[in-house]
């Protein structure tokens, strides 16, 4: 059958209606880029690490933390002592360190790689922190099962139940304990003292004295013998 001149009008129509719709379809805004992850605000809005602030800025930690956070591809991890967890150490025992220790301290409550924690159930321990260097790996222990985690310093365990942010490249995790490393908190072994003097040595001593004397007095001896025989033969050829 021929096209009629009104066939090809309504198909003109429809496809032009088509075309506009298109043209009117709103196109999805592109995605912008996410800003620098700030570190504090998460511990702020957290509501119970002022202590921790406190720490971070008197150190200069935190500056450094934020640095290496923005810059880094393998992002973060972060174990975050409640106030309640610096109010349960012993007395002296944050004080009584150096500004150099404090840091460490620090260090070691962080890990240079972001984990969920479904992934750090699956790590190889101990888990290398911050904190290692020179002086070898200071470690963390993971265990548990389920979405309950265990992390343990060798000198404390703690649980770890939920996230403050589990979000990449961040992932901070509020802990009860502060996580003491062994190279700070550890028995220290005892300081040697100075040898004792050797008793042989003293006898050996005490022992030649008198024979030195016992010597010199045969010395005398011998001589006043020599004396008087040449007396007595002087005696006999005169006589």
């Amino acid at each position: 059958m021929a096209a009629t001149p009104l066939s090809f009008f309504l198909l003109s129509l429809l496809l032009s209606l088509s075309l506009n719709a298109q043209a009117q379809t709103p196109t999805a805004p592109a995605p912008t880029p996410s800003g620098p992850v700030n570190f504090t605000s998460v511990l702020v809005k957290g509501g119970q690490f002022a202590t921790l602030i406190g720490l971070l800025n008197k150190t200069q930690t935190l500056n450094q933390i934020e640095n290496q956070l923005n810059s880094s591809s393998e992002g973060m991890t972060i174990f975050a002592p409640t106030d309640n967890a610096f109010n349960n150490l012993k007395a002296g025992a944050l004080n009584g360190l150096s500004q150099q220790e404090q840091v460490q301290l620090l260090q070691y409550h962080t890990l240079p790689k972001f984990y969920t924690m479904n992934n750090l159930l699956l790590v190889s321990n101990p888990v290398p922190t911050q904190a290692s260097g020179q002086d070898g790996v200071w470690g963390l222990n993971f265990t548990g099962q389920s979405n309950q985690v265990n992390v343990s310093t060798g000198l404390v365990e703690v649980q770890i139940n939920n996230a403050l942010r589990q979000d990449s490249p961040l992932a901070v995790y509020p802990v009860d304990k502060v996580l003491l490393p062994e190279a700070l908190f550890g028995v220290k072994p005892p300081t040697a003292s100075p040898p004792a003097p050797s008793s042989k040595s003293n006898s050996t001593v005490a022992a030649a004295e008198p024979s030195t004397g016992k010597n010199s007095a045969g010395g005398r001896n011998v001589a006043l013998g020599l004396v008087v025989g040449l007396g007595l033969v002087c005696m006999g050829i005169l006589s």
